[in-house]
């Protein structure tokens, strides 16, 4: 099945006839939006209509009209366009409006400048594991992450966290299969997965080695919203030959800095 193909299949049909043109107008207008998100630069409107399985016309009309709206922009004279002014206004409108987020924000550039270490913001996205903002390491050997780039959940420390307020029966049902193939082709066994779900559900914080990447060693710390469920959390990727000790002093002070920003009671 195609990338379109399990969009389009996730959206529910409406009842009616025109209900069911608005919804598919609406479904389009999203399953773009995204295209675009994940392709990460420019792309031709002939190239948007087959990556996303619509008419050439229908996909012309929503990016004019998304053009119009500046939610996209062109890039270039070959016809490409891209995310737009708008976009950036609606990004600007949520982080203000989020009072947290400032909060998070500079928590984030406080840990990279005191510990020289990429530190990185993450979160679930459907069913896949995104990376919401990063701050990378300033040392010899660089770290880096690319912000927005949906990965598999398996792969993440991070991942374990937050899915530790399922059962064991709702991680199976919410995991693809193809999911515990691991980038370098080993294939991480589904127990051994759950089984790290309930470590991290009891420490409150996990750890991964070499599972994305073979050369890194990541922990993660929860961030709990105002309802005390944990929806962030707060992450190092370390180089994987870093010390026990450094990585203990590390883990301690993700713990504490993710902690002062849970919202819990705010």
């Amino acid at each position: 099945m195609t990338e379109t193909e399990t969009l389009e299949r996730s959206r529910p049909e409406t009842a009616t006839a025109t209900g069911g043109e608005r919804k598919r107008g609406i479904d389009r207008v999203i399953i773009l939006l995204e295209a675009l998100l994940r392709q990460r630069a420019p792309m031709r409107v002939g190239d948007i209509a087959r990556r996303i399985g619509a008419p050439r016309s229908t996909t012309y009309e929503i990016v004019n009209r998304l053009l119009e709206a500046d939610m996209l922009e062109t890039v270039g004279t070959d016809g490409h366009v891209y995310f737009g002014r708008a976009m950036h206004l609606f990004g600007w409108a949520y982080s203000h409006h989020n009072a947290h987020y400032p909060r998070i924000i500079e928590t984030l550039d406080r840990l990279a400048a005191e510990t020289g270490e990429t530190v990185q913001l993450c979160s679930l996205r459907g069913n896949k594991y995104v990376v919401l903002d990063c701050r990378d390491s300033a040392g010899p050997f660089r770290i880096s992450s690319q912000v927005g780039v949906e990965v598999p959940i398996p792969w993440t420390a991070s991942g374990r966290l937050l899915l530790s307020h399922m059962d064991e029966d709702a991680v199976r049902a919410f995991i693809p299969p193809e999911d515990y193939r691991l980038p370098d082709g080993r294939w991480l066994p589904q127990e051994e997965f759950l089984e790290a779900i309930a470590l991290a559900r009891q420490q409150g914080y996990s750890e991964s080695a070499a599972l994305a990447d073979r050369f890194t060693w990541c922990l993660a710390a929860p961030i709990l919203d105002g309802r005390g469920a944990m929806t962030l959390t707060l992450c190092f990727v370390l180089p994987i030959d870093t010390p026990e000790a450094r990585r203990i002093e590390l883990l301690a002070l993700l713990r504490e800095r993710a902690a002062s920003l849970g919202l819990v009671g705010e």
